[in-house]
């Protein structure tokens, strides 16, 4: 049996949890999500708490137990905390702020790289050299932070770019003088 898979979710106060079919909606004090799970997942809720059962132990059936489960988990926390991904920026001259609904990044380019933020998604600039990305749905929050650093990726031998916050970044060496 699927270790998480068989964990029981508890549901906080203020968050509803509609399940029509193959589709669940979680709506919370931030926001209202919905996913849609397999069909041969069976989603139960007794007194306060979330169950996820799968019919047999098909391959199929055993992969989706445990997604099923951290999906609706994450849309729990998502409408009642929210999640929040933080970038850093390093390089001389790199810098980020907000211009009304878009983050202007300037990043050594011959002009500044703007770009428009998707709904669900917030960003605060609280310096020129951090980024936090913030949002009740884990994916798109993800989706967005990674694609900010995909701008300008952190570089090996200086660490010019942007990176998640707490990142190692394996630095190289440079060239030696032999």
């Amino acid at each position: 049996m699927s270790r998480i898979g068989k964990m029981p979710i508890t549901i906080p106060k203020g968050v509803d949890i509609k399940i029509d079919g193959n589709v669940i909606t979680v709506k919370g004090s931030k926001a209202t999500l919905t996913q849609t799970f397999p069909k041969e997942m069976v989603v139960k809720v007794d007194n306060g708490v979330l169950t996820v059962e799968r019919p047999n132990d098909l391959k199929r059936n055993k992969a989706f137990h445990g997604l099923t489960r951290s999906l609706i988990n994450n849309m729990v926390i998502g409408v009642t905390t929210g999640f929040e991904k933080k970038l850093e920026i390093n390089g001389v001259g790199y810098r980020a702020q907000m211009q009304g609904k878009k983050l202007v990044l300037s990043l050594g380019y011959s002009h500044p790289l703007e770009m428009e933020l998707p709904d669900g998604i917030s960003v605060e600039v609280p310096t020129q050299t951090s980024i936090i990305v913030k949002g009740s749905d884990k994916q798109a929050v993800g989706q967005f932070a990674a694609v900010v650093r995909s701008l300008r990726k952190p570089e090996p031998y200086l660490g010019k770019g942007i990176k998640y916050a707490g990142e190692h970044i394996r630095r190289k060496e440079g060239k030696t003088g032999a």
